[in-house]
């Protein structure tokens, strides 16, 4: 498999680390959405990282849709999402949270980068640190509620991974103080100690483009 995409990216980094703790082997397109979209849209005509390219070159894109392809690959015992419970539907809530975190920075980051000064739109800028903001408060509250050993329970999961990849990003982009959600910060620290963490740790570039 070829995993396209930067690893500063929290989109790509979180399939990346899903990959490794799942056992399963990948080579990795170290593609920038901007210098090498012409390389990228070979494999995804969106454009969009991360692609996955199979062994049988089918190109998967959007990191949820990747994610639930190798939780059904990996199967029921090993995968990263429980398949079904309330497990679930916590996993769930919490990548939800997340990715919602996450997204909300990279739009800021985008009004930033590739809009010129004189047109951003404060208002715009604003709303969107207060929804990602939002959905971090939300996180730190449920880690203080559900204080196992992981996010939803004794076992690490998606939402671990998740929560991870996107507070990193946060922290690293757009300037998020970790002492603001200690729960959250202590939860990055433990994670971003193991292997498949480490492995796969790139630090954050503006895109360019």
């Amino acid at each position: 498999m070829l995993l396209i995409g930067m690893f500063d990216s929290p989109f790509v980094r979180r399939v990346a680390v899903s990959l490794k703790r799942l056992g399963m082997p990948f080579e990795h397109a170290n593609w920038s959405i901007g210098v090498d979209h012409a390389r990228i849209v070979k494999y995804s005509p969106l454009g969009r990282v991360p692609t996955l390219v199979l062994d049988d070159g089918i190109a998967l894109t959007d990191s949820s849709n990747i994610l639930d392809y190798l939780d059904s690959t990996a199967g029921a015992d090993h995968a990263l999402v429980p398949s079904s419970g309330t497990q679930r539907r916590d996993v769930m809530h919490v990548i939800a949270l997340a990715v919602g975190a996450a997204e909300k920075a990279r739009e800021e980051i985008y009004e930033r980068v590739f809009r010129p000064a004189e047109k951003r739109h404060e208002p715009w800028l604003e709303r969107c640190r207060s929804q990602m903001h939002g959905a971090l408060g939300e996180l730190e509250r449920w880690r203080a509620a559900h204080p196992g050993s992981w996010m939803t329970g004794e076992r690490l999961t998606q939402a671990d991974i998740t929560t991870t990849c996107c507070l990193t990003f946060l922290v690293e982009s757009v300037g998020v103080e970790p002492g603001r959600y200690p729960q959250l910060a202590t939860l990055a620290e433990r994670c971003e100690a193991l292997p498949e963490f480490i492995a796969t740790r790139a630090p954050w570039h503006a895109p360019k483009g």
